[in-house]
C-alpha cells in the first residue's frame, strides 16, 4: 500500500456545505440587524448593512446555479469562499461598532472549518486574514450602535484585550480542531487499510478451498483418462505407432492426479473453515520468517488441560505473523516464542533480543502511522508507513485477544508482545 493512498489523501469540501454555511451567516446576519434596528430601537447604517447581506446573497446564487451542489471544490476555492466570509464578516463589524461588537467572535468561525476541511497551508493564511481584519477593526470603524442618551465608551484596554481573545481563539482553537481531525483522518485511513489487508487474507483462503474444490471435481475426468489410455495400452500391440503417444498420455494422466492429490492433502490440512491447534497455528505464522539468519525458537507449555483449537482464521494468521515479522526485523540473533493455556486462557509471547521499544514509543504502540523501522540500504523510503502493528493490533483485538507491549527487564533487552484470549472465544472464532 503506497503512502499516497492512506496517508496524504487530499481534502475536498462540498460546495454544498460551503454555500449552507454561507446561507445560515446571511439569515443570521439579517436577523441580527432586524433585532438591533426593530426591538432595540439602536440606529444602524441600515442600508449599507443590507446591501452588504444582499451582495453575498447574490454570490450564493450565482454558485448554485453555475455549479453541482455535490460538486467537491478545489482547496485554493474553499479558501477564497472562506476568506470572503471574513471579509464580509469584517464589513458589517466596521459599520456596527469593530471589535466593541460581541460578533466579532464570528471571526473564529471560517478558520474552524478551514482547519477541519482544508489542508494547513490554506488555514494559516485564512487564519492570518481573519487576524488582520480584527487588528484592522481595532482601529477603523463606525460607532458601535448604542443609546445616544447613554452612550457606551469601552476603555482601551478592555478593547486591547478583545483583540487578544480573538487572536487567541483564532490560534488555540483552529490548532485544536485541527489536531483532532487529523487524527480522525488517519484512524480512518487506517482502518481502510486494515480492511484491505483482512479481505486480501480471506481472499487467500478462500483460493485454498477453490483449490481443494477444483481437485476434487477434477479427479472424476482424470481417472476415466487413465483408464482409457491403460485400456487402450492394452488393446494395442507393443509395435503400434500409437503406443508411444498413449504411453505419454497416461503418464501425464497419472502425474495430473498426484499433483491433485497433493492439492487434496495440502488442502485438508488447512482448509477455511478447518480446525487448527495452537501449536499449528504457531508453526505456520512463523515459517514463512525462519530463513533470514534469525534463530526463532518455539516453547510449547505442557498443561494437563487439553490443547486448543480452533478455527483458521486469517486475522489471526495475519496478525500474530506481523507482529513475528517485526520481531525478526529488530532481533539481533534469536526471537522467542512461548505459548501456554488453561481451562480458561490461551496466550502466545513472542519476544526479541533487540534494542526494544523506545519509551516515547511504548506509550504510544498501536496508533497508525507510528514508525520507527529501521531503513534499508540507509534510504528512508523503506521506513514503511507504520500501519503494520496497528493493522495487526486491530485484527487482534477484533477476534478478542488482549494485546499488550512491553520491553524485557533490565539487564536483558528487546521487545514482548503478549496476545491473549479467552479459550471459549479462540476455540469459537469465524474465519470470516
Amino acid at each position: 500500500m503506497a503512502a499516497s493512498q492512506f496517508h496524504h489523501t487530499r481534502r475536498h469540501v462540498r460546495l454544498d456545505t460551503i454555500l449552507r454555511l454561507r446561507w445560515l451567516a446571511a439569515l443570521g446576519q439579517l436577523a441580527a440587524i432586524f433585532i438591533v434596528e426593530q426591538a432595540l430601537d439602536f440606529d444602524l447604517p441600515l442600508v449599507p448593512c443590507i446591501v452588504i447581506i444582499a451582495v453575498s446573497a447574490s454570490i450564493n446564487l450565482a454558485l448554485q446555479s453555475a455549479f453541482n451542489p455535490v460538486h467537491r471544490l478545489e482547496p485554493i476555492t474553499a479558501g477564497a469562499l472562506l476568506a470572503l466570509n471574513i471579509a464580509e464578516l469584517a464589513a458589517l463589524l466596521f459599520l456596527t461598532g469593530g471589535l466593541q461588537n460581541p460578533f466579532a467572535f464570528l471571526f473564529l468561525a471560517p478558520v474552524l472549518i478551514s482547519a477541519t476541511a482544508l489542508p494547513t497551508k490554506f488555514t494559516v493564511w485564512i487564519a492570518i486574514f481573519a487576524a488582520a481584519c480584527a487588528t484592522v477593526l481595532g482601529f477603523f470603524h463606525y460607532p458601535l450602535p448604542w443609546d445616544t442618551n447613554d452612550p457606551l465608551v469601552l476603555p482601551p484596554i478592555y478593547l486591547v484585550g478583545v483583540w487578544l481573545s480573538i487572536l487567541l481563539a483564532i490560534g488555540v482553537t483552529s490548532l485544536y480542531a485541527f489536531q483532532v481531525t487529523e487524527e480522525a483522518r488517519k484512524l480512518s485511513d487506517a482502518l481502510a487499510a486494515t480492511e484491505l489487508v483482512l479481505t486480501r487474507e480471506q481472499h487467500l483462503t478462500q483460493i485454498d478451498g477453490l483449490a481443494a474444490a477444483a481437485a476434487h471435481e477434477l479427479g472424476t475426468p482424470l481417472s476415466t483418462i487413465f483408464l482409457i489410455s491403460r485400456e487402450l495400452e492394452k488393446a494395442n500391440p507393443s509395435d503400434s505407432p500409437m503406443m508411444a503417444d498413449l504411453r505419454t498420455m497416461r503418464e501425464q494422466a497419472q502425474r495430473c492426479r498426484d499433483i491433485l492429490a497433493k492439492i487434496t492433502q495440502l488442502s485438508s490440512s488447512g482448509a477455511p473453515f478447518d480446525r487448527m491447534p495452537l501449536s499449528t497455528l504457531i508453526e505456520e505464522a512463523v515459517a514463512p520468517h525462519r530463513d533470514f539468519g534469525i534463530a526463532i525458537k518455539i516453547r510449547i507449555a505442557v498443561a494437563t488441560v487439553q490443547e486448543p483449537v480452533g478455527m483458521r482464521n486469517p486475522a489471526v494468521l495475519y496478525g500474530v505473523g506481523n507482529i513475528m515479522e517485526n520481531a525478526v526485523d529488530f532481533a539481533k540473533t534469536s526471537v522467542e516464542v512461548n505459548a501456554w493455556w488453561n481451562a480458561d486462557t490461551v496466550e502466545i509471547v513472542i519476544s526479541d533480543d533487540g534494542p526494544g521499544i523506545p519509551p516515547d514509543i511504548l506509550k504510544r504502540i498501536g496508533e497508525p502511522y507510528l514508525s520507527r523501522r529501521r531503513a534499508e540500504d540507509g534510504q528512508s523510503q523503506h521506513r514503511g508507513l507504520g500501519l503494520g502493528v496497528f493493522i495487526a493490533r486491530t485484527l487482534l483485538e477484533r477476534t478478542g485477544a488482549r494485546v499488550s507491549f512491553s520491553n524485557r527487564t533490565f539487564p536483558d533487552h528487546g521487545a514482548v508482545v503478549q496476545i491473549a484470549w479467552p479459550r471459549e472465544r479462540f476455540e469459537t472464532l469465524d474465519p470470516d
